[in-house]
């Protein structure tokens, strides 16, 4: 089994990552922090991305989601439980008192439930987002739609 190392990454690294290898997401536009994880040869095998709730009601300052979990093919088995049990560890050091995430309702949550998380609800559809994205000088731009947008989801929350 590979021993696993956490190291702090920039954005721009976590979404290159991100861009690379996630199989349904696109990157994040920002975080609060980001980490990868780093297998015996020092290799990046895979990455975490931190932010704010996307949902403003959760957004409270005290509560972080994880937008971003990604690994490549190659990536030992444990390393998205790794990354959710080490985002939530250090969220905790930085004064966090809950941390989030979502997963598809047809996605199992084997490194959710591996890192000790548990579901505490899951989303309504939602055919109505706002595809108009806000700008300095008002709402010019369409929102570019990701293939998992409207699609029913758990929520997760760490514990």
């Amino acid at each position: 089994m590979a021993k696993l190392k956490v190291i702090p990454l920039t954005l721009k690294t976590a979404n290159s990552y991100v861009k690379e290898f996630h199989r349904h997401n696109k990157t994040c536009t920002g975080h609060r922090f980001s980490i990868g994880a780093l297998d015996n040869n020092n290799n990046i095998v895979g990455v975490a991305i931190i932010g704010r709730p996307v949902a403003r009601m959760l957004d409270d300052g005290l509560t972080a989601e994880v937008n971003r979990v990604c690994t490549n093919d190659d990536s030992p088995k444990n390393v998205c439980s790794f990354l959710y049990a080490r985002s939530w560890r250090i969220w905790q050091q930085m004064g966090g008192e809950r941390m989030i995430t979502y997963t598809l309702q047809s996605e199992p949550g084997s490194s959710l439930k591996g890192a000790g998380w548990k579901i505490f609800g899951k989303t309504n559809k939602n055919d109505f987002w706002n595809t108009r994205k806000k700008t300095n000088v008002g709402y010019v731009e369409d929102r570019t739609p990701q293939t998992v947008d409207g699609q029913l989801k758990f929520r997760w929350e760490a514990q």
